[in-house]
């Protein structure tokens, strides 16, 4: 698994001896989505365009919409999750998506090595 994904959940193992948890990825939001005609599930719902990002700070390639659960803007950098635990905020819970922004990302290091703070190394 890259760096760029980091396991909130410890691994548990699984009957079939595989591990699992949540795995949280790290992204850029590079703009917004909109769609006027949708489920009815969705409505009020704001989706964002973002860019999967690195634990370099740089691009890692590939993109995902995904529902914005904390009010993030372009060009902050977030915290996402897919799969079933897209659906367990209070903003995404029982509704049909698979993607959701929960959390902005204000610093991370590596190592003891900063990589990134929010308004002074932004990519």
């Amino acid at each position: 698994m890259p760096l760029s994904h980091w396991v909130v959940n410890p691994a548990r193992r699984r009957s079939n001896g595989r591990a699992h948890g949540i795995a949280v990825k790290l992204a850029k939001v590079l703009g917004t989505v909109v769609a006027t005609e949708k489920d009815a599930k969705l409505g009020g719902l704001r989706f964002l365009m973002l860019g999967l990002w690195g634990h370099d700070n740089k691009p890692a390639g590939g993109s995902v919409v995904a529902v914005d659960a904390v009010g993030a803007g372009v060009g902050e950098m977030v915290l996402f999750a897919s799969g079933s635990s897209a659906r367990q905020t209070e903003r995404t819970d029982n509704k049909p998506v698979d993607a959701v922004v929960m959390a902005i990302v204000d610093t991370w290091e590596i190592e003891g090595d900063e990589k990134y703070r929010k308004g002074e190394s932004d990519a």
